[in-house]
């Protein structure tokens, strides 16, 4: 019996590397990306800006078309949720649904809050909180 690593059919995807995005204003977008939420802006190619959000590159590229914002929502890892909500809501982000706690796990919770970008794309902000030690 064969492996999939050897089974040269076999398809495995490894990890992502780039998402995309389409923005009605390429340069708000890559001001609130950039600026607003403080992502590492990479480069800029033709009606594209590109930044770096840990491993994954993130894609804003323009269209002079309506914008779908349903189906795909970024989740941004933070380490204090509510601290992250408070400096975003000062730069002028409107937080939709503020921090909550969505589930209890064994070693930590886990809150979420929503907020969008300019073009309404959902963003949530995940924090998993430790439980404090006893």
């Amino acid at each position: 019996m064969s492996s999939a690593s050897s089974d040269p059919s076999a398809v495995q995807l490894e990890s992502i590397g780039q998402i995309a995005i389409y923005a009605t204003d390429l340069a708000r977008s890559t001001k609130f990306y950039g600026e607003t939420l403080g992502l590492k802006h990479l480069f800029d190619a033709g009606t594209m800006s590109f930044f770096q959000c840990g491993d994954v590159r993130l894609l804003i590229g323009a269209s002079d078309k309506p914008v779908a914002t349903g189906g795909v929502i970024l989740y941004f890892r933070v380490a204090d949720i509510n601290q992250t909500c408070n400096v975003l809501s000062a730069r002028g982000v409107a937080i939709v649904q503020p921090p909550h706690l969505v589930a209890r796990m064994p070693h930590h919770d886990l809150w979420l809050a929503v907020l969008s970008d300019p073009d309404g794309h959902p963003i949530e902000l995940m924090c998993e909180m430790p439980h404090a030690a006893v």
